[in-house]
């Protein structure tokens, strides 16, 4: 992608919040909720918030998972945890995802308590049959959840800023270290990406995050978790946001799943990867210390993707 040396696999996680370093009263609703002392809280490692991710089972057995964020060190956490407890409250019965049991705000935390599958994570790097089972799963999903069941922001709305890194670096003229066929290309990239909020556009329910470590897989089921960028948009925009991300973890390149020749697609591909190579060129957010390096080894994938759809020389 450019110059920086480029961790290939970067680990999908962050720092975790202990179950016990939760504040107390945050603690003692989820107790009250589930009508017993916790007597076992394990975390789990997955994703990048600087937040609580914890399995819990109390005293009579009773299990949940539970999430939970405060304002330190990152306060934009506790926007995005709100998020997702209002999609996440909203999810009809066709979405593929774990149950919300309850939520709620307190003290300056957000909580969310939501059913404890018993599932796991796909292997990484990627088996070919859990990932045909993830593929179809989103396949099922996108035709579950078109026309989008319940009221969300346009994706233009909820990325449209953030999405905007060809045009930034543009702007900025900051190509030090830059990916030479991109920096050759600049101009040519700001265009294209110009043109994403319209080829994205639509009206299915997306995700907009999925990762593998946002996947569980059980006996007979795919969940999809973390639902906070839930917004409308084309049905094919959460196979192509997520395929960077399978091409880095040992899965096959995204030109071989995402065949869909749709110019429109190509305008979006340029964004994410516009936006994967701005953002991991800019310092850790707080709290945040892995998920520059995620980026990065992402956008190196995504970046060669384009190269691939573009043809440009």
């Amino acid at each position: 992608m450019d110059g920086m040396s480029v961790d290939t696999n970067p680990p999908a996680s962050g720092v975790r919040v202990p179950w016990p370093e939760v504040h107390p009263l945050v603690r003692a609703a989820v107790e009250d909720f589930l009508g017993g002392r916790v007597a076992e809280a394990v975390t789990q490692s997955g994703g990048f918030s600087p937040a609580a991710a914890v399995r819990l089972r109390t005293e009579h057995g009773r299990r949940a998972f539970v999430k939970a964020v405060g304002p330190e060190p990152n306060a934009d956490s506790v926007r995005i945890y709100r998020s997702e407890l209002a999609i996440a409250a909203a999810l009809p019965e066709s979405a593929p995802a774990p149950r919300l049991l309850t939520g709620f705000e307190l003290e300056g935390w957000v909580a969310l308590v939501f059913e404890d599958v018993e599932g796991s994570h796909p292997e990484l790097p990627w088996r070919r049959d859990q990932l045909d089972r993830v593929l179809e799963a989103i396949d099922r999903m996108s035709a579950a959840l078109t026309p989008s069941p319940v009221e969300v922001p346009p994706i233009g709305k909820i990325f449209g800023r953030a999405f905007h890194g060809w045009r930034d670096l543009l702007e900025e003229q900051d190509t030090a270290g830059l990916d030479p066929w991109a920096a050759r290309h600049l101009g040519e990239l700001a265009e294209l990406e110009s043109g994403w909020v319209a080829a994205a556009a639509g009206d299915t329910l997306v995700h907009a995050d999925l990762r593998a470590d946002n996947i569980l897989l059980t006996g007979d089921r795919v969940y999809f978790v973390d639902w906070p960028w839930a917004c409308a948009g084309a049905p094919w925009v959460d196979l192509l946001a997520m395929l960077p991300s399978v091409g880095m973890q040992g899965g096959p390149a995204p030109h071989e799943l995402f065949t869909d020749p749709d110019p429109a697609a190509t305008a979006v591909i340029a964004a994410f990867a516009g936006y994967l190579v701005r953002h991991a060129r800019l310092p850790d957010p707080p709290g945040l210390p892995t998920v520059r390096a995620f980026q990065r080894a992402q956008g190196v994938v995504a970046l060669d993707w384009l190269r691939h759809r573009t043809g440009w020389a």
